[in-house]
């Protein structure tokens, strides 16, 4: 069983409204900052999370769908921005990590509690490479 509390949504507004008080600030602050930094990535709810563009993407499964770009969730313990980028045969978030402040990377998340902790100059460039270089490596 899921023990995050999944929050039920059916548009960006209302996923906004339904995040706990405390991190909405952070959350509308992301939401304008990534819109600001990649116009061109038209935002979308996806997936229990704010998608910002898209691109076709296959899972694991063999099924083919449509994935964000940069995607925005509010989790238990942290806010996770998704960079869906890959230059050189390497996810951006991971080449950028060192540079973005006091955070959590894996692959193509970023996590972290305070957006003062993140270097926010750092996360501007990341946003904008993905724009740019949409995509995720394959796992085949």
């Amino acid at each position: 069983m899921n023990m995050f509390k999944s929050i039920k949504a059916a548009s960006i507004k209302s996923y906004i409204d339904a995040v706990p008080e405390d991190r909405q600030e952070i959350i509308n602050f992301l939401h304008a900052f990534i819109q600001e930094n990649a116009p061109t990535l038209k935002p979308h709810f996806a997936s229990n999370m704010i998608g910002y563009g898209s691109f076709p993407y296959t899972n694991y499964k063999k099924e083919k769908g449509e994935w964000p770009v940069i995607a925005l969730a509010n989790q238990k313990n942290y806010v996770s921005v998704y960079i869906c980028s890959v230059v050189d045969n390497e996810y951006v978030a991971e080449k950028y990590k060192n540079e973005l402040g006091k955070v959590s990377v894996g692959k193509s998340c970023i996590r972290f509690k305070k957006i003062e902790q993140v270097n926010l100059p750092t996360l501007k460039k990341i946003i904008k490479i993905a724009a740019e270089h949409p995509g995720l490596l394959s796992s085949h």
